[in-house]
């Protein structure tokens, strides 16, 4: 006898194992990272969403908290074939539904035909279809969620010392732990602030390199860094990973769009313009830069083209759509940070 149900939209109910009982709503989504679950459960790119994993046993190496990417769990679900007791057990202790025991094949090839859309899980020995149609009935979609920064950005800022070279301003949309790694590991300090920081609070730190970090949700949303690239754009060297592109590029005269289903997975494939090179990416999106305004389209993926890297030496930016900081997948892209604070050769902040 079932315990779980997943309400799809258009109305489709699917029996299930519950795992971690509760009841959740979110934008169904899937990735197909095959390790890595730890971090991808982490990310804080996934606020507001339920995860799926296409691969088909997660938990078989247990759960470290050194692997985390921030300090909780940000999906609202866990969806998969087969989840082991352990981490079935975390989930429960941080109060994520989690349901298995369904075709999570058949359900990876809906999303992909129908796109990422809205669900409703219910779980637990008193669930029924209709608590989990009731949790569809109130899940809205990604773009809805017009202050999802709030709900993933630090509240005060701090600094996270790495030798003083460089003083890195890192806008928190959401962002990895591993990109402060990435940088700290490099020498430089990295002041992590606030999603609504002011340009007046980035004159005061006087930093080397402006980064956008990535984060959840429709970039539209996200004014305030927006302004930030606006502001400095030319002044101050800029950067930006994932939902930071996108800002920073619409911050530039681009435009951005929902993608169908998004890239989630440590197995996109991205090509570089100007080499020919192809490296296996991390990534973790469903908005895409549909057209790039100022800036120049440096790197492509292989599978749909979609810019996957944007550059403008004239104005000193350099911003990547994949994670080149990776946890988990490949590090083929791991230099990027090294062009990031060479940035930190260009000019200071003058911007009125």
């Amino acid at each position: 006898m079932s315990d779980a149900y997943l309400a799809l939209e258009g109305g489709r109910v699917l029996e299930a194992r519950g795992r971690a009982p509760g009841t959740a709503r979110g934008e169904l989504v899937f990735t197909t990272a095959y390790t890595g679950y730890e971090e991808s459960l982490t990310d804080p790119s996934y606020e507001e969403q339920v995860l799926t994993f296409s691969y088909p046993l997660i938990g078989n190496y247990g759960v470290r908290d050194e692997r985390f990417e921030s300090e909780r769990i940000h999906p609202t679900a866990v969806v998969a074939l087969e989840l082991t007791d352990d981490l079935a057990e975390w989930l429960e202790r941080e109060g994520i539904p989690a349901i298995d025991h369904l075709d999570t094949r058949d359900l990876v090839t809906e999303i992909r035909d129908e796109g990422a859309m809205r669900c409703g899980i219910a779980a637990g020995p008193e669930a029924t279809p209709e608590d989990a149609l009731a949790e569809l009935e109130a899940c809205k979609g990604m773009s809805e969620h017009t202050d999802i920064g709030a709900q993933v950005s630090v509240a005060e800022s701090y600094t996270v010392e790495g030798g003083g070279e460089y003083d890195v301003a890192l806008i928190d949309c959401g962002a990895k732990g591993s990109i402060t790694s990435s940088l700290t590991d490099r020498g430089a300090d990295v002041h992590v602030l606030p999603y609504d920081t002011t340009p007046a609070e980035i004159r005061e730190l006087d930093p080397d390199v402006l980064f956008i970090s990535n984060g959840p949700g429709d970039p539209a949303n996200f004014t305030a860094a927006r302004e930030l690239v606006e502001t400095f754009a030319g002044d101050l060297p800029i950067a930006g990973i994932c939902l930071g592109q996108q800002i920073v590029a619409r911050a530039l005269g681009g435009e951005t769009e929902k993608m169908v289903f998004g890239h989630r997975g440590v197995n996109q494939p991205v090509r570089d313009l100007r080499t020919g090179k192809v490296v296996m990416t991390t990534q973790n999106h469903g908005y895409t830069v549909s057209e790039p305004g100022d800036l120049d389209v440096t790197q492509v993926n292989v599978n749909d083209d979609t810019p996957e890297g944007l550059d403008s030496d004239e104005l000193g930016v350099i911003t990547r759509q994949y994670h080149p900081e990776a946890n988990p997948g490949p590090h083929d892209s791991l230099d990027f940070f090294d062009d990031v604070l060479e940035l930190a050769n260009g000019p200071t902040v003058t911007a009125d």
